[in-house]
């Protein structure tokens, strides 16, 4: 996808609304020119038209592809966090999300690592022979391009040891880590408790927006990484639940 409309998709999905003109001035670009984004956008789904400019489609459309084009700035920010707290030679577990999906990137240039993975699209991006991959098995959805269902529990059953890194579709106080999906909430809900940590990886649009399935209670969460420091709400709940938060502007201060 170009990076304009990268852009263009990240601030409608923070905004949840975005008008033509607003979108032109930020970008620097003709109205027309972010019309015809907008259309081209609109006609894979990913964005709806209303008059002046776009919103939102808040539909059931969770696919991989569908949900790597969404705050991608933000995940990589986040990503990018997220790898300075691993070194060379720790043992991990990434969800089969896409801000997880995001830390590849920087995973290729580390040494020695063990990488529980049930994502096929997250063991092809960390190709490369200092890296160990163990890809869980079970039954493939190709739309998530990955796998879930027992015999993935089975095989994650036997592992310990490890840190889990875990995305979020929704974070709630009182109800913890959820996602949209029962057998993505079972997997990742086993790989948390049989981890040493877990580290959660949530950009600001998953906050106060609950999805149907729970993953853990925060109790369970030693971290959270996010592209931007949390309302002063969120931060009091996380110091009452001794978690740390690591955001750009602290990350510094907290490694």
């Amino acid at each position: 996808m170009e990076p304009r409309k990268e852009q263009i998709l990240s601030l409608i999905w923070q905004e949840s609304h975005v008008s033509v003109k607003k979108l032109a001035e930020q970008l620097k670009v003709s109205d027309a020119t972010i019309r015809r984004d907008l259309h081209g956008l609109a006609s894979e789904g990913l964005i709806g038209l209303v008059h002046g400019g776009a919103s939102v489609v808040r539909n059931s459309d969770y696919s991989f592809l569908s949900k790597s084009r969404r705050n991608v700035e933000a995940k990589r920010t986040i990503a990018k966090i997220a790898c300075e707290l691993i070194s060379d030679g720790d043992q991990l577990f990434l969800d089969s999300g896409t801000t997880c999906f995001e830390m590849t990137t920087f995973l290729r240039s580390k040494r020695s690592l063990h990488i529980i993975v049930n994502s096929v699209r997250t063991a092809q991006e960390l190709n490369s022979p200092s890296l160990n991959i163990l890809m869980l098995g079970g039954q493939y959805r190709p739309d998530r391009m990955d796998a879930v269902g027992p015999m993935a529990a089975e095989v994650l059953e036997r592992l310990r040891g490890y840190r889990a890194f875990i995305g979020a579709d929704g974070l709630v106080m009182d109800f913890g880590l959820t996602t949209v999906d029962i057998d993505s909430a079972n997997i990742f809900a086993l790989a948390v408790k049989n981890s040493k940590e877990c580290i959660l990886l949530a950009d600001s649009s998953k906050f106060d927006q609950p999805s149907l399935y729970k993953v853990t209670d925060f109790k369970n969460v030693s971290t959270v990484i996010t592209e931007k420091r949390p309302s002063p709400q969120w931060e009091d709940f996380f110091n009452s639940q001794n978690v740390k938060v690591l955001y750009p502007e602290k990350t510094s201060e907290n490694l």
